[in-house]
């Protein structure tokens, strides 16, 4: 058993990467417990194996003390000095007590432990792997559905879990589909490893086009903003570093090739690409595309909220089907947008010349009466 373990310990270090003092460590522990429970229930054992030679040995370790009181714990002076005339109170010497029938529970317990070990060590691989991935795409084959996830496969048969909110409402996944998925977390959880994906996550989109356009990949071209409602649309606020390239133009491509591509890949949903500007009335109007944007009025009292003004005619395009053109302007500029008819101007400044008191000053009021 000593050799085939020696062996093994070298043969794991080597495809592995499992370092044998790691090992041996470990084993040595775990001996040591074996020991304790199995024979005497000592604890103050050694267990020592020899990397070289694969002996493994049992201590037993005592101290000199002057009278006896636990003969398992300590050793008298007279008898340590029997054996090596420099011992001294308070030092501590070893005997071994290796039972003769040690060998078996000595095998079985290492073999335990070198595959906890080798587990440890492919679910440290896989986290460390994946971990790289985060936030990155990866192409999978779609495996199984539970009631909680969807099971995709990933490259090297590493499965990965998407949630239910990370699954496109558009999309109906068979066994054996391939899929581009967006990995959003990767846990190192006892049971091992747990990848994460989705195909709803706004950084999907991002990554996509990085893939799809050279200008954003290399930084030409800067998407600062995603505002996305997974299957239906989202808004994409973009910025050109060289005065000279249209950023929109650029993200659509010619005869809009480039942004057909992502449509595709994300089974329908549109993409409105919009221009970025530190101008936050630009950006607003920009955000508010396609709808013509007549006038933005900034509240005094709150530096993110405005009131947009749009035709009449307009309104319902500027708030779009179910308010969601607006909502996604709105998460797009990081701005309270309320958006009002361009023949109600006079109402809107007047109202915010003249706000209507808070339900709490209301009553503040009431009660100081």
């Amino acid at each position: 058993m000593s050799k085939e373990l020696v062996t093994a310990l070298n043969a794991l270090e080597e495809e592995k990467n499992i370092k044998a003092d790691v090992l041996v460590e470990a084993i040595e522990e775990a001996l040591k417990k074996a020991y304790e429970k199995n024979y005497d229930d000592a604890d103050n054992v050694e267990v020592t194996f020899d990397q070289k030679k694969g002996n493994i040995k049992v201590y037993s370790v005592k101290t000199v003390v002057e009278d006896v009181e636990d003969a398992n714990k300590e050793v008298s002076l007279s008898d340590a000095l029997s054996k090596n005339k420099d011992y001294e109170l308070g030092d501590e010497i070893k005997f071994e007590v290796t039972p003769s029938d040690f060998g078996r529970l000595a095998a079985q317990t290492a073999k335990q432990i070198i595959m906890q070990k080798v587990r440890e060590a492919e679910r440290g691989n896989i986290y460390d792997n994946f971990i790289t991935y985060k936030d990155e795409i990866i192409t999978g084959e779609v495996e199984r559905e539970d009631s909680r996830f969807l099971y995709v496969i990933l490259p090297g048969q590493q499965e990965a879990a998407m949630k239910p909110e990370d699954q496109m409402p558009n999309e109906k996944y068979q066994m054996g589909d391939h899929i581009k998925v967006l990995v959003s977390d990767v846990k190192n959880e006892a049971k091992g490893p747990q990848v994460f994906v989705s195909r709803t996550h706004p950084d999907l989109v991002k990554r996509l086009f990085e893939s799809e356009v050279p200008e954003v990949y290399d930084g030409t071209v800067e998407i600062k903003s995603i505002a996305r409602e997974a299957g239906d649309r989202s808004k994409i606020a973009v910025y050109s570093h060289n005065e000279n390239l249209d950023a929109v133009g650029t993200m659509v491509g010619q005869r809009g090739a480039r942004v057909q591509a992502i449509v595709n890949e994300l089974s329908g949903e549109n993409m409105d690409i919009v221009e970025w500007t530190e101008d936050p009335v630009e950006f607003i109007k920009n955000a508010l595309n396609p709808a013509e944007v007549v006038d933005v009025i900034f509240d005094p009292e709150n530096e993110r909220a405005v009131t947009v003004l749009v035709p009449d005619y307009q309104l319902s395009l500027a708030i779009g089907k179910r308010g969601q053109n607006a909502r996604l302007a709105a998460r797009l500029t990081n701005f309270k947008i309320d958006i009002k008819p361009e023949s109600e101007r006079d109402a809107v400044m007047a109202e915010l010349e003249n706000p209507t008191p808070a339900v709490e000053e209301v009553v503040d009021a009431f009660e100081e009466e």
